[in-house]
């Protein structure tokens, strides 16, 4: 795991070494253990190194081939290495070291973008051919790791975080009002855009070959995406998909135990963590777990459940781990938010300031964590979204109503009057058609609830977990952290998604026969039951976990943030967002956003995702674009 970054000089300039070596320096909490750069003209790559499998000198980076035309930069982990190596060898290459840095070199070198194909992980990696004089960009199949890159003149910019990009002289930081048009819409992005102009993510599951000489950027090429069908067989035995369940998930579990370094887990309470330390803690003499909790004295309604830290704790005396935990109270949103979005930069899903705490604790025990993280988006853990737009007349007509429950911080009839400051600027971009075109590469034929449910399940795993993803990235690597995802191991992935919907969701049947006239209330009923959804998986993990977990009502990781902004937080909240000084009145009316922050204020309304996103492009223009 560690930090990748680099220059190409479209026009021939040799890249400068203090530049290259400056632009690693600034991702160098992705990679305190050693760094390295590579020059050869006018390409440059810099490397920062978190040394966690193979901590010699030999699994050092950039890595060259042994005849010198291949060089690469990598970040990442591939559990299958050791098989590809073994494959390799029978090709005729040898190995110095023990790593997986080493495997990956030579399977690109071997198989050419095949080679991406195969590998069973998460990375990002950037590969020079001095033969070719090309360079490859790649990100893993879900974007478990992430890569940024920008154009600025003659010089193609590329980096594990953006900050990376921003030392380049040529680069002069100006805010995407498109892209903060997005956020605001879905509190993330579905594009390649990001809240800095100019600067674009490589797209999960796809690479970017670019010629040295080249005078445009080419399109990404996409080598891998979501598939989510219903199988072909009729009538799927529900005892064959719950064995193949349960092997392949210990099977993911125990290929991302491999490591030269400690390992712990987060253990919310939960039981997709609770089944993965379950796996994990008896192969290991001292294992560790990790739970943050909330102060929830001023906490009301539905938050009053949002400190597991007791039902992890039980988690912890079953399996015998040795536990830790932390209380985040009121203050410590405010404390964290400098830190935590110079980390972030690229704004994304949810009030995750949580998630740099819990990485904080973590991290002063362990080098590797693994977290639950892909569970709800692969088995169905949302079925109170999916029910939202599970009976259709047309793709359209489902396009509507799943692109109205995912507005989810500005009302509709408001965003012309939020954004009026920019509005001449953005008013052609149509979010509509954005999240249409989340679905360009999916197109089972949507003739049954089925097809329609396994669409949403596409969109999320596509935009929502990629979200969460990017995140958990970046605030696990600002501790120098690596947060590993058995959920998202390639065999279990290909399996979840033939998996048949009937196995995942319970009430299916019933909401196709609601009648849409029916009273409001019972349509609730079915869109809000926690209960129901990852039928399957729960199924599966009560062999690891006691019932009463497998059979709890889903609990998001969320602090009690709507109290908190009315109490404790209500004065940092006025500070900044009704402030003379605050900078989100350069790109939106102040009037319009006064009167919905004070909606949540007086309790007219709960808009703690809109008010954590205006503190969020708040912060972030005060660090990024002063």
């Amino acid at each position: 795991m560690c930090g990748i970054t680099g220059i190409l000089n479209l026009d021939g300039d040799p890249a400068a070494p203090r530049l290259v070596q400056a632009m690693a320096e600034a991702v160098r909490h992705r990679g305190p253990d050693g760094d390295g750069i590579y020059v050869d003209g006018a390409m440059g790559l810099g490397h920062r190194r978190l040394a966690i499998i193979d901590p010699s000198t030999a699994a050092e980076q950039p890595m060259a081939t042994p005849d010198g035309r291949y060089v690469l930069s990598y970040n990442g982990e591939v559990y299958n290495f050791q098989e590809l190596r073994r494959e390799l060898e029978a090709q005729g290459w040898q190995f110095r070291s023990r790593g997986d840095t080493e495997v990956v070199l030579y399977a690109l070198a071997q198989w050419g973008e095949q080679a991406l194909e195969r590998f069973n992980g998460m990375f990002a990696l950037a590969l020079w051919d001095r033969k070719e004089r090309s360079l490859l960009l790649a990100r893993d199949r879900y974007g478990i790791k992430p890569l940024y890159w920008s154009r600025q003149g003659e010089a193609f910019l590329f980096g594990s975080e953006i900050k990376a990009l921003l030392v380049h002289p040529a680069f002069r930081t100006r805010v995407d009002e498109r892209a903060l048009l997005e956020y605001f819409t879905f509190q993330n992005l579905f594009t390649r855009r990001t809240l800095f102009a100019g600067v674009e993510l490589l797209p999960p599951g796809s690479f970017l070959k670019i010629a040295a000489d080249a005078r445009q950027i080419p399109e990404p090429h996409i080598y891998w995406d979501f598939d989510f069908r219903e199988p072909d067989e009729p009538n799927p035995d529900p005892r064959e998909y719950l064995e193949e369940l349960d092997r392949l998930f210990r099977q993911a579990v125990n290929r991302q135990l491999v490591a030269d370094v400690d390992i712990g887990s987060y253990l919310s309470g939960g039981m997709d963590s609770g089944s993965i330390t379950a796996v994990a803690a008896p192969q290991f003499d001292v294992f560790s777990s990790f739970t943050v909790g909330f102060d929830l004295s001023s906490a009301s309604g539905m938050e009053l459940a949002f400190d597991e830290r007791a039902k992890a704790e039980r988690m912890s005396y079953l399996f015998g781990t040795e536990h830790y935990e932390m209380v985040l109270k009121a203050g410590d949103l405010e404390r964290v938010m400098p830190a935590l979005t110079w980390h972030l930069e690229d704004l994304r899903v949810g009030q995750c300031y949580p998630n740099y705490y819990a990485a904080r604790l973590a991290s002063k025990f362990v080098k590797v964590v693994l977290s639950g993280a892909g569970g709800d988006e692969l088995f169905g853990g949302y079925p109170w979204r999916y029910y939202r737009a599970v009976v259709n007349d047309s793709f359209d007509d489902y396009v509507g109503k799943y692109y109205g429950f995912w507005q989810r911080l500005l009302p509709p009839e408001q965003i012309e009057r939020v954004f009026s400051p920019v509005w001449k600027d953005v008013r052609d971009v149509d979010t509509r058609d954005i999240f249409a075109s989340a679905f360009a590469s999916h197109a089972p034929k949507l003739t049954r609830p089925e097809d329609y449910i396994n669409h949403s399940l596409y969109l999320e795993a596509r935009t929502f977990l990629h979200g969460l993803l990017l995140v958990e990235d970046k605030l696990s690597m600002a501790h120098s952290l690596e947060t590993r995802l058995p959920f998202l191991d390639n065999d279990l992935v290909d399996f979840a998604q033939t998996v048949p919907v009937g196995l995942k969701l319970g009430n299916l049947g019933e909401v196709v026969r609601l009648d849409e006239n029916e009273p409001g209330w019972k349509t609730e009923k079915f869109f809000n039951d926690a209960k129901d959804g990852k039928l399957l998986l729960r199924q599966a993990m009560e062999r690891h976990v006691p019932v009463d977990v497998t059979e709890r009502g889903k609990q998001g990781f969320a602090a009690p943030d709507a109290s908190w902004f009315r109490g404790e937080s209500i004065e940092y909240v006025k500070r900044r967002l009704h402030g003379r000084d605050a900078r989100i009145y350069d790109y939106l009316d102040r009037g319009a956003v006064d009167a919905l922050v004070d909606d949540h204020l007086s309790g007219r309304e709960n808009r703690r995702l809109l008010i954590w996103s205006l503190l969020s492009v708040e912060e972030w223009l005060r660090t990024f674009a002063s």
